[in-house]
C-alpha cells in the first residue's frame, strides 16, 4: 500500500472511547483547517462501527457547522436513531473542543433486489493511462502557485486525480460548468467496504465544490474567492472498489447569493453508475467591488 494511502486508512481506523463515542486524529491538508473529506470519512467509519455486518451505507447527508482544527483530535458521537428490519440509521455529531463542527445522518440497509437503471456515462472518456495526474500538472505549476499552495498542491497523495481537460491553475479561461475526473486510491485495499465508502467519501470532497468557478474563470489557487463547504449528500448505489479507477464527473447547475450549488455521478470503468453526491458551498468573492 502506498505510504500516504496507508496513513489515511489509519486516519479511519477511529479509537472508540465508549459504547458509540469514537476519537480521531486529524491532519493538515492545506492551513490550520480539517478537509471536510476526512470528517466525512471518519463519520461514516464511526457510524458504520455501530451496526451489523450485513448493513451497507446507502446515503449521507452532513453539515459542516465550523472550520475544523487541523491540530486537535475530533471526537464522534454515534446516536443510534434507528434499528429496523431492512434499515438502520445513525446522527453523528463531530466535536471539538467542546463545541460541535459537523453533523451528520447515514442510512444504512441490507442488499435487496428490485428495479434497477441508471444515467449513463459521458461519452468519449480518455482511459486514465491516456490522462495526465493532477499531481504532475501542479508539479509543472509549483512556481506559479501561491507559497502557500505549493507544498500541499506537490506532496505524494494517498488518492490519485487525473482531472480531463483540466483549467490552467492560474489563469483559467472561463467554461460551462462540467468537469471530469479519474480517481483511485494509491495502492490495494482491503476488503472492507466500510473503508471503501469511507475514501470515496473522503475523495468527494476534492474539486466539486470548484466546479462553480469554471464559468467565471477562477480558481482556488488565485486568492480571489473565499471557499467553504456548507454541506454535502452522497448516496452509495452500487458495489465499487477504490483501489480501481471511478469516473467523477461533475457539474454545477446554479451559484448565487455567495452559494455554490454542484453535484457528481461516480462511475466505475465498466460504467456502472456507483454513487452520487451533491453540495453546497460558500464562494464568496474577495475582490468585489465594496462601493
Amino acid at each position: 500500500m502506498n505510504a500516504q494511502l496507508d496513513k489515511l486508512v489509519g486516519l479511519l481506523n477511529l479509537e472508540q472511547l465508549e459504547t458509540n463515542l469514537f476519537r480521531g486524529e486529524s491532519r493538515h491538508i492545506v492551513g490550520t483547517r480539517v478537509f471536510g473529506g476526512q470528517v466525512l470519512g471518519q463519520a461514516l467509519v464511526a457510524a458504520g462501527r455501530t451496526v451489523e455486518a450485513d448493513r451497507y451505507a446507502h446515503s449521507l447527508h452532513a453539515y459542516f457547522l465550523r472550520a475544523g482544527d487541523a491540530n486537535a483530535p475530533i471526537v464522534y458521537d454515534v446516536e443510534r436513531a434507528r434499528d429496523g428490519g431492512s434499515f438502520n440509521t445513525r446522527r453523528i455529531v463531530a466535536i471539538q473542543h467542546g463545541r460541535p463542527i459537523f453533523n451528520m445522518s447515514v442510512s444504512f440497509q441490507i442488499l435487496e433486489e428490485g428495479c434497477d437503471h441508471q444515467l449513463n456515462m459521458p461519452e468519449d472518456i480518455p482511459e486514465p493511462d491516456d490522462v495526465e495526474s493532477e499531481l504532475d500538472i501542479m508539479e509543472r505549476n509549483r512556481e506559479r502557485l501561491p507559497e502557500q499552495f505549493r507544498e500541499a498542491s506537490t506532496r505524494a497523495r494517498p488518492i490519485e486525480i487525473r482531472p480531463i481537460d483540466p483549467e490552467d491553475p492560474m489563469d483559467p479561461e472561463p467554461v460551462a460548468p462540467f468537469r471530469n475526473s479519474w480517481i483511485r486510491a494509491m495502492g490495494v485495499l482491503p476488503d472492507d467496504d466500510t473503508i471503501h465508502r469511507a475514501l470515496l467519501a473522503y475523495a468527494s470532497d476534492f474539486r466539486l465544490l470548484g466546479t462553480a468557478l469554471l464559468p467565471h474563470g477562477r480558481t482556488i489557487f488565485q486568492e480571489q474567492t473565499q471557499m467553504a463547504s456548507l454541506d454535502h449528500a452522497m448516496w452509495f448505489h452500487r458495489p465499487f472498489r477504490m483501489d480501481d479507477w471511478l469516473l467523477y464527473h461533475m457539474d454545477s447547475p446554479s451559484a448565487s447569493n455567495a452559494r455554490g450549488f454542484t453535484r457528481g455521478h461516480i462511475f466505475n470503468r465498466d460504467g456502472a453508475l456507483v454513487a452520487s453526491v451533491v453540495q453546497e458551498g460558500l464562494i464568496r468573492p474577495l475582490d468585489r467591488d465594496e462601493g
